[in-house]
């Protein structure tokens, strides 16, 4: 303790001035006089741990001893500081400046006050004054070594790395270590030497934005553990070192308490899955009204213009508590700091800290805000390990799954069982090898549900056990799995003997065709029989995310690895398989797609490409549709069928085939020419990654048909001489059809025939490939997104299925159809604008020309996870965006994850936006 003699020691060591600042007060005016009485000392602990005495009137409010000891600071931006002192009940609480000391401080004698920052604002560069920086930078490195700043081992040790250089200097690993040893900055400091150092040798000058805020443990009533905090931007909820929730002031109309429940009245959404209404029990009534306090003094600071008027004293009753905020908000203080004419005193500062490291320090400001918390319970429950969400994902996903098999084993024998016209072998076949497969993933879902039930402790509590993992359950299956690989590899042979089957029977091709324009066939029937085989990849890769997870500690990580070697295996078995299956679909699936063409499907001819480009003739350009094979290269346009079909206008062999670019010769932007052996064409494509692609493929599809010494085979159904070539007149007339068909909106199509790959393309004037395809297959996504249109205030939960480049969307996962779709490529992905006012986390854009869609996801994996695959679908083609907008809003921070990846994917494959 110093003694009042002794108090400018003290304050030189900051660099006071032996004279009064007046800093804290008005241009040109004095501190205020101290009220007659006896006078009283009281001890005052500063920021560098250095215990002043001041004397104060026995009668002065508490607002006198602070003005006494920023006075004594020379401190401008007093405002964010505040005194605290520990109550008879043992709690830190804040010194009212209103009221009295010797009311609040029963024993002044045995008391010691404690000089800290109150309020912490959301930038550093808020902070107008070296000072008082350097008091925030103070507070932090006191807080690191005591251990009420909670972040981890990784933060914490980068902020010592930071002191460690201010005190030290550069990296000297002799000098370094023994500094450590001498002087302890953190609790558990030894174990995190080397990391320290490691730090300190790199020089590191920032932080990552990890743990930031101070919290206490607690429960609510069925035993979770939880904290709430109170910061500028509103009332958090954490779960362990991790915020799973934010109420922002603006969402806040009440705050109150009631004994040892604390009240947080919302603002009225109908949207929103919160009651208006929410509870938290914290330990005791002082805890609850002590938090309420802050809460009310965090809001005036941060929210309010000007200091909040004293209510009115009621004449013969009150009701409720009196407590109101003292004292300048901060944009009083910022004003006043930043327009005052006084001569601001600079101090020397101390070598403890220097101005290298003082910027390092206070930059963390940004993301290591302490607040101050308390200790009640949540309304909800929801892990926040990383492994929960991407069980989840394997949960959500696998409904999809089983859903889509039951298209075949449930929906499609149905139709089938109507009418005796598929043969017995056929119907043998399937029954003999999707049965099994079904059956299998029914008993493998209701594990996963358990689990995850299990998981987040909403069944089962009174068994104990830890069942937060999910490789067992996985390993389980895969094992059942591989009992099975016999019926995977005949799920090939059932397709094709299936389109055999269709080509002998009239009627079951109807048969067929009609049960695809059924809504609970969304995508094409030979999807569904390849899904198996496809599901094999997504388990893969949801392995291969969750061994990368685990430590190898983990108690789930030898299932999980033991389970991603099964499947690997498998995959590996039955990759040549899938590939050729993959390409037997697509060419079928297009078949469907075009008019006159004898016979597609032949053996060794494979799908490359399909898309838009412009062809060149005497009438101009045209918009053709083309199609890239192995062995020729085929081009379209739309007619006018029942089905929305391509009519066939031209085929150009590979064999022999030549590309140039060509745009100086024909002055047409991203043209190039194809020289054929029979006839040359000139096109363009709308961008120039659309015609960088087109010419890779293309050239990439001449070397291999020439390696092969393979001529083409003719496609087309006519003779050579009923064609007519590019020199002739007249070559390829549109008619006016034609013409009104190019123009009408993909939305005003059938829904299956309107939202193929090929219609889509067509509308959206962009391509895509056979590596696209099989890069979609292997990233799908399921779950809840919460999606918002543009001039809508609500948000509108979906559950959400990615999958074939387009996102379908149904009220919930037990519905059997979708509402509706969305095809995605064509669309940019991209984060919304500050100005777009959406003020909600993990939120997402996605938008072509004048439609734009906003999707929010549930979680920060989530996010993550959903826009890299949707920008593989969306960005195919030229974007140009405009005013028509769609909101997407996901339901937790993995879906966030999940969704927007998946997103991007499928969007920027010719040009990213981001």
């Amino acid at each position: 303790m110093v003694e009042p003699g002794d108090r400018e020691v003290a304050g030189q060591r900051l660099g006071i001035p032996e004279s009064l600042g007046v800093s804290t007060l008005e241009p040109g005016q004095r501190p205020p006089t101290t009220p007659p009485g006896r006078q009283v000392s009281i001890r005052v602990q500063l920021l560098d741990d250095v215990t002043e005495v001041f004397d104060i009137s026995q009668r002065a409010p508490a607002k006198a001893l602070f003005d006494l000891v920023c006075v004594h600071l020379n401190l401008a931006e007093r405002d964010y500081f505040g005194l605290q002192y520990q109550n008879p009940r043992r709690m830190m609480v804040w010194l009212d400046l209103l009221k009295p000391t010797l009311k609040q401080i029963r024993r002044p004698k045995n008391t010691i006050l404690r000089f800290v920052v109150k309020f912490f604002p959301p930038d550093h560069t808020q902070l107008l004054e070296e000072l008082t920086r350097y008091l925030f930078a103070l507070q932090i490195k006191h807080d690191l070594a005591c251990g009420r700043l909670t972040c981890n081992a990784t933060s914490a040790a980068l902020l010592v790395s930071h002191i460690v250089q201010s005190e030290i200097g550069d990296f000297d690993e002799v000098q370094s270590f023994q500094h450590l040893l001498h002087n302890k900055y953190m609790p558990n400091q030894d174990a995190l030497m080397d990391k320290i150092t490691e730090y300190h040798h790199k020089h590191v000058g920032q932080t990552p934005a990890e743990s930031d805020y101070q919290l206490h443990p607690a429960k609510d009533r069925e035993g979770t553990k939880l904290s709430l905090a109170v910061s500028h931007i509103g009332l958090l909820v954490f779960q362990g070192h991790t915020k799973i929730n934010a109420f922002n002031w603006s969402k806040v109309r009440k705050l109150s308490f009631k004994r040892k429940r604390f009240l947080i009245k919302l603002r009225p959404d109908l949207n929103s899955a919160y009651q208006d209404t929410l509870e938290f029990v914290m330990a005791s009534r002082d805890c609850c009204k002590t938090f309420w306090k802050i809460c009310v003094e965090y809001h005036a600071f941060f929210r309010l213009f000007e200091e909040p008027k004293p209510k009115a004293k009621a004449v013969l009753f009150t009701r409720g508590s009196s407590f109101r905020f003292s004292g300048r908000t901060q944009k009083q203080v910022f004003d006043y700091v930043k327009d005052s004419e006084f001569q601001k005193v600079p101090f020397e500062r101390p070598n403890s800290l220097t101005p290298s490291a003082l910027i390092r320090l206070t930059w963390c400001l940004r993301v290591l805000m302490l607040c101050w918390t308390f200790s009640p319970s949540f309304f909800q429950k929801c892990p926040t390990d990383k492994a929960y969400f991407i069980a989840k994902e394997l949960l959500t996903t696998e409904r999809t799954f089983l859903k889509d098999l039951a298209v075949i084993t449930v929906w499609f024998q149905a139709v089938l069982g109507k009418e005796d016209i598929l043969p017995d072998s056929v119907r043998t076949l399937i029954n003999t090898n999707y049965d099994p497969v079904y059956q299998l993933h029914q008993a493998f879902l209701k594990e996963v549900e358990q689990r995850l039930q299990q998981w987040e402790g909403r069944s089962n509590a009174h068994i104990k056990g830890d069942y937060q993992r999910v490789g067992d359950v996985m390993l389980k299956n895969i094992q059942g799995l591989k009992q099975l690989t016999s019926l995977l590899q005949r799920h090939g042979e059932v397709l094709v003997e299936l389109e055999r089957s269709c080509r002998a029977s009239q009627r079951l091709q109807e048969l067929c065709r009609e049960f695809e324009q059924q809504k609970v066939c969304y995508l094409s029937l030979n999807m569904f029989l390849l899904r198996p085989l496809h599901r094999l990849l997504h388990y893969k890769l949801i392995l291969e995310r969750l061994c990368k997870h685990y430590p190898p500690t983990h108690q789930d990580f030898r299932d999980s690895r033991a389970a991603l070697a099964d499947i690997s295996e498998m995959v590996l078995q039955l990759q040549g398989t899938m590939m050729k299956m993959e390409n037997i679909q697509k060419l079928l699936e297009l078949k469907k797609d075009l008019t006159g063409i004898q016979d597609l499907a032949i053996p060794g001819r494979e799908f490359i490409r399909l898309g838009c480009l412009s062809k060149l003739s005497g009438k101009g350009l045209q918009q053709r549709m083309f199609f890239l094979f192995s062995d020729s290269l085929v081009y379209t346009s739309r007619g006018m069928t029942a089905d929305n079909q391509f009519k066939v206008h031209g085929q150009l062999p590979l064999y022999g085939m030549t590309i140039r670019e060509s745009e100086d010769e024909w002055g047409v932007p991203h043209s190039f020419t194809l020289f054929g052996q029979h006839q040359s064409v000139v096109v363009a494509a709308s961008c120039v990654s659309e015609m960088v692609k087109w010419m890779e493929d293309i050239r990439m599809a001449v070397v291999l048909v020439e390696q092969s010494n393979r001529p083409s085979t003719d496609l087309l159904s006519t003779s050579r001489s009923d064609r007519k070539s590019p020199e002739e007149g007249g070559v390829e007339a549109e008619s006016e059809e034609e013409l009104s068909a190019s123009r009408s909106s993909l939305e005003r199509q059938s829904a299956q025939r309107g939202n193929t790959t090929v219609h889509v393309c067509w509308h959206r004037n962009t391509s895509v490939s056979m590596v696209d395809f099989s890069v979609a297959v292997e990233n799908q996504l399921s779950g809840n997104l919460l999606r918002k249109f543009k001039n809508s205030n609500g948000w509108q939960k979906l559950w959400v299925v990615f999958t074939n480049f387009s996102l379908f969307f149904y009220k919930s996962h037990q519905d059997d159809y979708p509402l509706a779709s969305l095809p995605l490529l064509g669309y940019s992905l991209t984060v919304p604008a500050e100005t777009e006012n959406i003020q909600k986390d993990y939120v997402f854009k996605l938008h072509f020309k004048s439609h734009v869609y906003y999707f929010r996801s549930e979680s920060q994996y989530t996010f993550q996870r959903s826009v890299p695959l949707a920008t593989c679908c969306v960005v195919f083609g030229c974007v140009v965006t405009s005013s028509l907008m769609y909101y997407f809003r996901s339901e937790s921070q993995y879906t966030f994850q999940r969704s927007v990846p998946l997103a991007t994917c499928c969007v920027v494959l010719s040009s990213v936006v981001w």
